[in-house]
């Protein structure tokens, strides 16, 4: 009679949710890697860009050097461990990836002043690369966001708040992207005369 209890209990808990906070919080940090991955990705495209573009565009030192600084100011940052539940950590590991998604785009746009550039097979090899692992970056960036999405309800709703407070009381919620500053603006369009 007990083993049937004791069966009928365990099968109780395995349908009511109280495998649902780790199970979402495995696949938030999931998702977390394949957003690092990508980021990793993009900085490893930057050097061969700064360097094509460099033969090219040579007095755009500028430019150039702030694509190279914001790149090295992302791969040596030291990421903490609780970095998905620090806000403070987090807000600077988007404000550096937003300084290089910046440096690149001003990068793209200096290089509509070079024709010969523009045509470089190598260039359009490592800028269709580096358009890809945008978007890439764009996809990592939403799965983490609806899995997050996932685990922090989870932390919220019955029955996983409850279940928090008897066996996941160390997990709190995660963080999220937010849209950079000027996202929002309207961006103005001169087509000249």
């Amino acid at each position: 009679m007990r083993f049937l209890v004791l069966v009928l209990a365990v099968f109780t808990l395995a349908g009511c949710g109280v495998n649902a906070i780790p199970t979402y919080e495995e696949q938030a940090r999931a998702a977390w890697g394949q957003v690092e991955n990508q980021y990793q990705r993009r900085a490893d495209l930057i050097p061969n860009l700064v360097e094509t573009v460099k033969g090219y565009a040579a007095h755009e030192k500028e430019v150039l050097e702030a694509v190279v600084e914001a790149r090295a100011k992302a791969t040596q940052m030291q990421l903490p461990a609780d970095i998905l539940t620090n806000p403070e950590a987090f807000e600077r590991f988007q404000q550096v990836q937003g300084q290089i998604t910046g440096a690149l785009a001003r990068l793209l746009a200096v290089v509509e002043n070079y024709p010969d550039l523009k045509a470089n097979q190598n260039f359009l090899a490592l800028q269709s690369q580096l358009e890809g692992t945008e978007n890439r970056v764009s996809v990592a960036r939403r799965d983490y966001i609806e899995a997050v999405r996932l685990y922090n309800t989870e932390l919220k709703t019955i029955p996983g708040v409850i279940w928090k407070s008897v066996l996941y009381s160390d997990r709190q919620p995660m963080q999220q992207f937010s849209a950079s500053e000027g996202a929002k603006e309207v961006p103005k369009v001169n087509f000249g005369k």
